[in-house]
């Protein structure tokens, strides 16, 4: 192992997103898990807006997990999530790392999960 590898020692969920009927001829959107999967989460921005009249922070984080072939449910996808307990971050983009091909990073930002 280089010094360069990451070290994944967070433990995330990977989550799909499921449309549900909500009875009324329209969906809502469910989360269903596809499995645990082991990461480094480094934090890369973050900022500061106003809502009205509320202050909102967000956050832009690098995920990295060990790369799985485009195809398989554990390769995470940009219209997926990472559930870390009550922690959610949206995967915006997925690229490869390294010349090897070993690690897939994934762009993504915190959000916070309506109640």
């Amino acid at each position: 192992m280089s010094g360069s590898d990451p070290v994944l020692n967070r433990k995330l969920v990977l989550e799909t997103p499921v449309p549900v009927s909500d009875g009324a001829g329209g969906a809502r959107q469910n989360w269903s898990s596809l499995g645990v999967v082991w990461a480094e989460v480094r934090a890369s921005s973050g900022r500061e807006a106003e809502e009205g009249a509320v202050a909102v922070s967000s956050g832009a984080y690098q995920i990295t997990v060990r790369a799985a072939p485009p195809g398989r449910l554990n390769r995470p996808r940009p219209d997926q999530r990472f559930r870390e307990n009550e922690r959610v971050f949206r995967i915006l983009a997925v690229v490869e790392t390294g010349t090897d091909g070993r690690f897939l990073t994934c762009f993504a930002r915190e959000e916070e999960i309506a109640p």
